[in-house]
């Protein structure tokens, strides 16, 4: 027998092919990328360049720390509501200090392995979250369409939407032309990933939108707001002062830092679990993005930006355009820096409505109905029942008092199994064909998750496994959600999978959403 071994050529051909597809998608996630940081800026009531640095920081510092190398962070939607408020109550000098205590929380909880637990979170209390986020986000940015201000409060927003519409005139004043921009950036971006074609898919609706929406307010002098970005990023760094962290003694302070920090973990580490289901490449150390998200958190704060999450549109688009290590996020965040610094003047000639109708779009994606259908027909009424709640709470509410109502509504789960919750994972060598046999006994529930993923993660690829559940006595959704993952994971490695009969093994035949 002889060995292959590959020349020093071959060797640098093939790391020439890789850097190429990183280099490629870094361009489709900075296109992705860019509208999104300033959009959702606006959105969160501060200026764009705000999610501009964020943006930076997400891929050049966090994209070479990151525990999912194919994960994209930068700032989300799904934290531009919990900002606004904050911004709202205290002043966005606060929004540093905040940020750093939150990042300080998220870099504690990685060293301190901590990561698995927020994948414990119910699926129906996330995905309720978003969709409320989804919602408030439609309502907030409808008002920036006709060229005011959002209202402080979501159901305010939503009440004042009627009104709006009834304000409209025949004639093409500054109203008219804001939300015509605002409409012509929709009708692009949602026309386009209708009708693109195959060749052209990895040109973002959102960037064609925004520039549509930009060549109309310029070719037509349309009177409508654009966007302001200083000359300088290093003028949009705002470095808390002393004053700012003395104020941080303030309790609801403190818990409005413990809530940023935990959102914006439970909301990267979904995302990171969605990308984990989209290429067969290393799965995520989940203690190791939790770390990488303090540090880049705390380097947010210090430089008074937005926060950041993982995020999954710019994390898929990194994947569906070939993305092969982390080089391609470290990468777009290069770019971001390069336009900020070099051409700041083209950011300046965009619509605020234009980005405004990029996050409704963003925002209506994020209220689909398509799990809360996937939980009902899967789990029954609870699990949708929580997603409810969640979802209305943080519409009438606001986004820590959904989640907490939503994450109290999951312990219903429990009470059936209180006397008998205890569970037993036992791992032996397989028989009659198969390699590896795991059975579980007792009550699988989102308590015991850490244990369970520990377990089945640690299982090689290939081979064939056998799952044995039937002598479990409960599996809640959020196991159920977890498991089901991992099987799709691992037959998509060539695992071939055995599930042994039992009550549960129904829930197990269906991909999770």
């Amino acid at each position: 027998m002889t060995s292959q071994v590959s020349s020093p050529a071959a060797t640098s051909e093939k790391r020439g092919g890789v850097f190429s597809r990183d280099l490629t998608a870094s361009l489709v996630v900075f296109l992705v990328a860019l509208p999104l940081c300033m959009g959702i800026a606006i959105a969160s009531g501060v200026p764009a360049e705000k999610g501009l640095i964020t943006g930076i920081i997400g891929g050049i510092i966090v994209g070479a720390l990151a525990g999912s190398p194919l994960q994209v962070s930068g700032p989300a939607a799904g934290l531009a509501v919990i900002v606004f408020e904050i911004v709202q109550k205290n002043g966005i000098g606060m929004l540093g200090p905040i940020l750093i205590v939150a990042g300080l929380i998220q870099l504690i909880a990685g060293a301190l392995k901590l990561g698995q637990w927020f994948r414990a979170i119910s699926p129906a209390v996330v995905h309720g979250m978003l969709a409320g986020i989804g919602v408030l986000i439609v309502a907030g940015q409808v008002h920036v369409l006709f060229g005011d201000s959002p209202l402080p409060h979501g159901l305010e927003n939503l009440a004042a939407i009627p009104a709006q519409f009834m304000s409209l005139t025949p004639t093409l004043g500054q109203t008219e032309a804001t939300l015509a921009v605002g409409v012509i950036t929709i009708a692009f971006m949602i026309g386009w990933e209708k009708i693109r074609p195959a060749k052209l898919k990895l040109i973002p609706g959102a960037l064609l939108g925004v520039l549509a929406g930009t060549l109309v307010a310029g070719g037509f002098a349309l009177d409508v707001k654009r966007i302001t970005v200083p000359e300088s990023i290093i003028a949009a760094i705002d470095v808390p002062t002393l004053d700012n962290f003395m104020r941080m003694g303030d309790a609801s302070l403190l818990i409005t830092a413990l809530a940023v920090a935990f959102i914006a973990s439970a909301e990267t580490l979904l995302s990171a679990s969605a990308v984990d289901r989209m290429h067969d490449g290393p799965r995520t150390k989940y203690n190791k993005e939790l770390f990488a998200q303090g540090v880049g958190n705390m380097l947010c704060g210090a430089a008074g930006a937005l926060p950041m999450t993982g995020v999954i549109v710019r994390s898929s688009a990194n994947v569906q355009a070939g993305a092969v290590t982390r080089m391609s996020a470290i990468l777009h965040g290069v770019w971001i820096l390069g336009l900020v610094a070099l051409a700041p003047f083209v950011l300046r000639q965009v619509p605020s409505a234009a980005l405004a109708g990029v996050l409704v779009v963003t925002g209506w994606r994020l209220i689909g109905l398509k799990h809360a259908k996937h939980l009902f027909h899967r789990y029954g009424v609870l699990p949708t029942v929580i997603w409810a709640a969640t979802f209305i709470a943080v519409v009438a509410t606001d986004l820590l008092t959904g989640v907490i109502v939503g994450m109290g509504l999951t312990l219903i789960e429990l009470l059936p199994h209180l006397r008998r919750m205890r569970l037993s994972i036992a791992e032996q060598g397989g028989t009659e064909g198969v390699d590896r046999e795991v059975t579980f006994e007792g009550a699988a529930t989102f308590l015991q998750l850490p244990r369970i993923t520990k377990t089945l993660e640690a299982i090689p690829d290939g081979g064939a496994v056998r799952l044995n559940t039937g002598k479990l006595s409960c599996l809640d959704h959020t196991c159920a959600e977890v498991i089901t993952e991992w099987l799709n994971a691992k037959r998509r490695t060539g695992t071939r999978i055995d599930i042994a009969p039992g009550p549960f093994v129904d829930k197990f035949h269906a991909p999770a959403h």
